[in-house]
């Protein structure tokens, strides 16, 4: 199965742990078209655009402008070691041994606004840019069009290439979005996470991303491969809820 993961806001300013193995990047031509676009633009105008404070506008101003290629080692780091938001947190990618980074660079993948897929192991340089910005690239509308056909076509291709027939949607609805998922060729899993509250079960934002994390966390350290034992996931105190699932929408509750 392939695991499918929305990318942070949030990430490290240097690498959390040495890893000498890394991989290069599928999309590094479409990475570099977006950065040229972005490089045009003035921090007021990365504010407006992403609807973020004039200090982290500038911050990505700073970002877009040291952005260059070849990635190495000593410019760039592995793409799973440099988010570091709440789903990051629940992964502990930094915590895995050589055969866990090796077993979820098969299994693993990362939607990005700018590198369009990743794969865990990918140097990648710092940057800020969702999916959901409306930035035109080229006649490209925003990043939706520009990635969608692209990034269905190599799942296709990773499905196809390892004999995997399953895809875990780990992702927000936003970076979901970017996947042609009527033209993909296997069958999604989507899980969800609930909270009990007043008795009634809610999705609150901070529980289900990091749990999003702890559920890839278990696939890779379990070397799962049957979708059915997914549903023995009882990591901080989850588990599988028959009756508010349905078909192919798994509910996880605690």
């Amino acid at each position: 199965m392939i695991i499918v993961l929305s990318p942070a806001k949030s990430l490290y300013n240097q690498c959390p742990v040495p890893f000498e193995t890394f991989s290069q990047l599928d999309f590094l031509p479409e990475a570099e078209k977006i950065i040229s676009v972005m490089k045009k633009k003035k921090p007021a105008q990365l504010a407006n655009l992403m609807g973020i404070s004039p200090k982290l506008a500038e911050t990505n101003y700073q970002r877009f402008q040291a952005w260059a290629t070849p990635f190495t080692p000593e410019n760039s780091w592995q793409a799973v070691l440099m988010f570091n938001g709440d789903v990051y947190q629940g992964l502990k990618a930094e915590t895995f041994s050589a055969d866990e980074f090796e077993i979820a660079q098969q299994h693993l993948r990362i939607l990005s606004g700018v590198y369009g897929l990743l794969k865990p192991l990918d140097l990648i340089q710092p940057y800020r840019l969702e999916m959901g910005t409306s930035v035109a690239i080229g006649r490209k509308k925003n990043l939706y069009e520009f990635w969608k056909a692209k990034i269905t076509t190599k799942l296709n291709q990773d499905f196809s290439e390892t004999g995997q027939t399953v895809m875990i949607n780990l992702a927000s609805n936003e970076y979901f979005s970017a996947i042609d998922s009527k033209k993909l060729k296997a069958r999604i899993i989507t899980p969800t996470f609930k909270e009990q509250k007043s008795g009634q079960y809610q999705m609150v934002s901070f529980f289900a991303k990091r749990a999003r994390g702890l559920m890839s966390r278990f696939i890779i350290q379990n070397q799962i491969n049957d979708p059915e034992e997914i549903k023995a996931f009882d990591l901080e105190g989850y588990y599988f809820n028959n009756g508010l699932s349905k078909g192919d929408n798994w509910v996880f509750t605690r």
